[in-house]
């Protein structure tokens, strides 16, 4: 069976307006490329292309991380550099005893919050598993939620306020463990974008238009699309069967106040191509190799994984670089709750990308993803 007939035969069952409404699935082995545009942008709606539009959620993260990188190579800012100087919010930290005690139960932070801490999603403040499993939100969670900080959830791109609002929101919480201590899921990366839009003077959507997206001929790359007729429906899973999570014309049809670099973009399967291929060139015109190699290999200590993760087995077989997962056998990538997944695996010169308007249900990447990238590597 070709690679191709592989590539259907994994998608295809997949596809329903019960299921998976519509979907693009990409793989490329160097120069080769094959896509299936499978199924419908809404249920009974018209036909999903190559070039439809799909939220990538938390696919954005190492996008984030890519041009973070590129604006400390312009010398704007120190990787190991405390962010106290752009980000004075975040000086003189407190530090929750226990993360689900009350607000002012607090010691000192032990240090500050370095670039780095963003990165590697270690700077102390995020998603933890056991936030969600209790019957009254933890104190910490409440207060974010009250702010519309957006980053204990799902994507709330109408929500958000404004970069500098939003900081200081974030600013008046309690981290909820010692920077440097542990690995909590989310917050560092919208962080990031704060950060190095106060670097440059410059909005984050322009820091990536100009250092990532441009270079790298990124064009569908987003916060919001006015090209409304090329978005997907967004739907979640409900007893009931699937309901509209967000219209075309919803939450990202308009520019947002706050730009997330943890969850914001909308793309394409050829705009991701074009960014997973400039990491397995090891980064040519966007980034150094040097900056390549960090951002793809494991950058936590035993420590942090020890106390961090999504679940007792997130750290069973792949750790975190910048922004994004390192699997063992060196392939790396991550994947967006909204419906996409993105694999790039140096050994074998492969991409996959497969999105989907299909919300995850659980933190396992669901079985078209799974079905697909097996397919791909000939498992």
């Amino acid at each position: 069976m070709s690679m191709g007939e592989r590539l259907l035969a994994a998608a295809e069952p997949h596809v329903g307006d019960a299921r998976v409404p519509g979907l693009v699935a990409l793989v490329a082995h160097g120069d080769e490329v094959l896509v299936e545009a499978l199924g419908k942008l809404a249920a009974g709606g018209p036909p999903v292309r190559r070039d439809s539009l799909f939220r990538i959620a938390s696919t954005t993260k190492p996008i984030t991380a890519a041009v973070t990188l590129a604006v400390i190579e312009e010398g704007l800012i120190g990787l190991e550099e405390p962010v106290d100087r752009l980000l004075p919010e975040l000086s003189g930290r407190r530090v929750l005893r226990r993360m689900d005690g009350p607000l002012e139960d607090t010691v000192a932070a032990e240090r500050p919050i370095t670039t780095r801490d963003l990165l590697t999603f270690t700077f102390g403040f995020g998603m933890v598993t056991r936030m969600f499993m209790t019957s009254t939100p933890w104190p910490v969670v409440a207060a974010s939620r009250e702010l519309n900080l957006g980053t204990i959830g799902p994507p709330n791109p109408d929500g958000q306020p404004d970069p500098d609002t939003w900081i200081a929101g974030l600013g008046t919480l309690p981290l909820m463990a010692q920077p440097g201590e542990r690995w909590m899921y989310n917050t560092g990366s919208s962080v990031l974008g704060v950060l190095v839009a106060r670097a440059t003077g410059q909005p984050f959507a322009e820091v990536l238009r100009t250092r990532l997206f441009e270079p790298l001929g990124m064009r569908d790359t987003a916060f919001w699309s006015s090209e409304t007729d090329r978005l997907a429906t967004a739907y979640m899973a409900k007893p009931e069967g699937l309901v509209v999570w967000d219209e075309p014309e919803g939450q990202w049809s308009r520019a947002p106040a706050f730009g997330d670099g943890a969850s914001g973009l909308v793309s394409t399967v050829d705009d991701l191509l074009a960014f997973s291929r400039m990491l397995l060139a090891g980064g040519g015109q966007a980034l150094r190799s040097d900056d390549v190699r960090a951002m793809c290999t494991d950058q936590l200590t035993d420590g942090q994984k020890a106390s961090g993760g999504l679940g007792p087995g997130f750290f069973a077989h792949k750790s975190w670089g910048y922004c994004q997962a390192v699997y063992e056998g060196g392939a790396f990538g991550w994947n967006g709750g909204l419906g996409t997944s993105w694999l790039a695996d140096p050994a074998r010169d492969l991409t996959v990308i497969v999105m989907t308007q299909r919300l995850f249900e659980s933190a396992e990447l669901p079985q078209v993803h799974r079905d697909i990238q097996a397919a791909a590597v000939g498992e």
